[in-house]
């Protein structure tokens, strides 16, 4: 399979899920940071727990991508010490949305969910590039001064 054909079905599989709610064992948690080599230091929602890494599987590999802030869905892991749990699914809004209805949305998330949301205000947005300069803020920024001046 080429790369570019997995690519499309890991996302195809990733956008049209069937939200799914998390099955036993299962939890949600929140990136902290990335740690490099496809690993990623996550929070719970409870905080007695110490933050612990988390391995992202091999079909999500240079076809996913997570930042900080991202809520994620984690399966506990036997081996290791240091590396706690696997990567099930990167959470969307919509994801969100669905857990909060079935009241399986940890309390202390609610207030990150708000800035998420802002972020994802249409279904099926990806964020944008912070890489790239936004053109149409600095062009309405140009527009408004310009009219200030005369």
């Amino acid at each position: 399979m080429s790369g570019v054909t997995k690519r499309k079905h890991v996302l195809r599989e990733m956008l049209e899920d069937d939200y799914e709610l998390p099955r036993d064992g299962q939890q949600i948690v929140r990136i902290i940071a990335s740690r490099g080599n496809n690993l990623h230091e996550v929070e719970t929602a409870d905080m007695e727990t110490e933050n612990f890494l988390v391995t992202m599987p091999t079909k999500f590999r240079k076809n996913v991508w997570v930042k900080r802030g991202d809520f994620i869905l984690v399966e506990p892991i036997e081996e290791g010490s240091k590396v706690k749990a696997e990567i099930c699914k990167i959470l969307t809004a919509e994801h969100i949305k669905e857990y909060i209805k079935a009241g399986i949305w940890p309390e202390c998330f609610k207030k990150d969910v708000e800035q998420f949301e802002e972020q994802f205000s249409e279904p099926g947005r990806l964020s944008p590039n912070r890489n790239r300069p936004n053109l149409l803020a600095a062009f309405e920024d140009e527009s408004t001064s310009s009219e200030d001046d005369n």
